[in-house]
């Protein structure tokens, strides 16, 4: 896959009426508290997939058409009738359009910051980006929340990811395969490698390197965060190279030939499939990149030639497989970009950068799908009526996972820090 660059639960009366509030050591105070945030419901999702779509995709020719707008906003493309009644998508997803009772789609999702690396951090974190702080993204989050066999990854990012582990240290960073994986050949493990170029191999020497320091400096190890960190990323490293079961997981060529073709031939394609055979073996957390999306010129060729086949044919099939070998119930699915794009067509016939409006498909777990939640206004230029913010699309895939989002973490300085501030579950999603 090519890289791109840019321009720049229990429901409250079963609970109440069974007495758990006592025996969990819960007052009444704690459970109303957690009702509130909307944390109550039983979770339903025990590994995520995260589809980053790097660049800004515009909302106006995907999820969120505006066919009765103007030329000057409405571009080149038609909806079409959805498997949903009354949901139409854009034509150029016409297998998605048969899958649209697996997701729902949310409309009017809606921020402020234009910048492709800002806004990247808003939507891969639930935290608006301050200078202070970095805000672990939500495979961070989901590797230290969600336990796992040791012989697996927690947290692995095809072939690469925005998301780091912030605050939360380097033993919670993500193992990037750096590759994409190619159809009926066996995907090498030894590919994987730590976010930030820290291979393996890098561990492994500084490993080395340490047994001949001198004893005096072991105290300063033992409280260093980063270096107990890569401690612990060594010994797991090894244990996942050694592990048959990895091994098998990340060897799509064992897939059968029928799901295989499904995902076609494409870098985004055969990564959705390697990211399905990933959660069945037991990962937590796996995301999928898919660039190309800063379309400032030539937006409706790139988009109906290349960006929206790709799109349409691999998420598809990575809705169908889940659903078909019976993960879908089990596996949290989040498909976002960093914004939207420009309603008004420039004059390159193309879309520029456009927080005030974009979308976010949610599926998987204890999502309802087949439904539209929030609404842009008649030319997509920013919500109809009140915004969906990063907060509450944070807070809610969170909630599927059974995470409370308003948990506290500490920084290594002692400041607390809830897992998303100013979050809310957006409960018609689990209707």
């Amino acid at each position: 896959m090519a890289l791109h660059q840019f321009c720049d639960g229990v429901r409250r009366r079963d609970f109440l009426k069974a007495g758990f509030l006592g025996g969990l050591g819960l007052s009444l105070a704690d459970y109303l508290r957690l009702e509130a945030r909307g944390e109550t419901q039983a979770a339903k999702a025990t590994s995520a997939i995260f589809i980053n779509l790097a660049g800004g995709p515009t909302h106006m020719d995907t999820f969120d058409l505006k066919p009765k707008a103007g030329s000057e906003f409405r571009g080149e493309f038609n909806p079409i009738a959805t498997n949903v009644p009354g949901v139409e998508i854009s034509e150029h997803l016409p297998k998605l359009a048969l899958m649209a009772d697996k997701f729902a789609i949310l409309r009017g999702v809606s921020h402020t910051l234009a910048a492709h690396e800002l806004g990247t951090k808003y939507m891969i974190t639930g935290n608006r980006p301050i200078p202070s702080v970095e805000y672990p993204g939500y495979g961070a989050v989901v590797a230290k929340e969600l336990p796992s066999a040791e012989d697996l990854p927690k947290f692995v990012a095809i072939p690469n990811t925005p998301q780091v582990p912030g605050y939360l240290g380097i033993e919670f960073a993500p193992m990037s395969t750096t590759a994409t994986p190619k159809p009926g050949e066996k995907f090498n493990v030894r590919g994987i490698s730590l976010a930030g170029g820290l291979t393996v191999s890098k561990v492994e020497r500084r490993e080395k390197l340490l047994t001949d320091l001198d004893t005096a400096f072991k105290g300063f190890e033992e409280k260093n965060d980063l270096l107990k960190g890569l401690d612990q990323f060594s010994e797991q490293a090894q244990r996942i190279i050694m592990s048959q079961r990895t091994r098998d997981a990340f060897d799509i060529s064992q897939e059968s030939a029928e799901i295989t073709a499904n995902f076609g031939s494409t870098g985004f394609g055969t990564s959705c499939l390697l990211a399905t055979r990933l959660v069945e073996a037991g990962v937590r957390f796996v995301t999928v990149t898919l660039g190309g999306w800063d379309t400032h010129q030539d937006n409706f060729t790139r988009l109906k030639t290349k960006n929206l086949p790709e799109l349409d044919q691999g998420l598809a099939a990575l809705f169908a497989t889940l659903a078909a070998k019976g993960l879908l119930e089990k596996t949290a699915v989040c498909v976002t970009g960093e914004f939207g794009r420009t309603p008004k067509i420039n004059p390159r016939a193309g879309r520029d950068h456009w927080p005030r409006a974009m979308f976010v498909l949610l599926g998987g777990g204890g999502i309802k799908g087949g439904q539209v939640l929030g609404a842009s206004d008649e030319n997509g230029m920013g919500p109809a009526g009140t915004p969906i913010t990063p907060e509450e699309v944070g807070a809610s895939f969170y909630h599927n996972l059974g995470i409370d989002f308003g948990k506290e973490y500490q920084s290594s300085s002692g400041r607390p820090l809830m897992i998303v501030r100013q979050g809310k579950v957006l409960e018609p999603l689990f209707g």
